[in-house]
């Protein structure tokens, strides 16, 4: 009874790992930059169709947009490209890269 039990919590254990899904993240910044809530419901509201894409997590502040997505179905450069359906063009970030704020820029979605 004890060995039926030992085995059926092992491959219950194994079956959870084998469903576990490859998340990860990747930061971008846009052109034409974000300024304001409009630019990030734009992005939000266009980038949560694209395949596999699980969070978004925009900053004005910080003109970065961090997406969340499984990676078993969609990849940084597919994500890049879907920036392009609505407008915009998305550098990805090195790691602890500052995005340096334009000033004198308009906002086309006020």
């Amino acid at each position: 009874m004890k060995k039926t039990i030992t085995m059926l919590a092992m491959m219950l254990m194994v079956s959870i790992m084998a469903m576990a899904k490859d998340i990860k993240t990747v930061v971008y910044t846009t052109t034409p930059q974000m300024h304001c809530d409009n630019c990030e419901k734009k992005i939000k509201g266009n980038l949560r169709f694209e395949k596999g894409v699980k969070k978004i997590t925009t900053s004005v502040e910080d003109q970065t947009v961090a997406v969340e997505y499984d990676a078993d179905k969609t990849s940084p450069e597919k994500i890049q490209k879907g920036f392009e359906k609505f407008g915009y063009k998305a550098r990805q970030l090195k790691k602890d890269e500052k995005v340096k704020k334009e000033a004198h820029s308009s906002c086309e979605n006020m």
